[in-house]
């Protein structure tokens, strides 16, 4: 069994209000030593896959097919084996 913490985030370019407003609230809470703030989501997912490289072929399928758009989104994930 693996385990994948996939991370997205808006590509390079794309406005993210969230994130400045974030940014705006810590340099008004004094944190000045904040430069930049990315706003994005964060997914577990547990697979049952017989293999790594067909577990991260199945993360890649999902993330493209449904967690991320790839218009406007990018993303990366890291892969462990977990126990069974």
């Amino acid at each position: 069994m693996f385990e994948a913490a996939v991370y997205v985030t808006l590509k390079k370019g794309i406005l993210d209000p969230e994130g400045k407003a974030i940014m705006n609230s810590l340099r008004s809470l004094g944190y000045d030593q904040v430069e930049e703030v990315k706003s994005g989501k964060f997914f577990l997912l547990k697979l049952k896959a017989q293999d790594r490289t067909t577990a991260e072929e199945e993360v890649r399928q999902i993330c493209e097919k449904l967690l991320v758009n790839m218009v406007m989104e990018d993303y990366t994930f890291e892969l462990r084996e977990v126990g069974r």
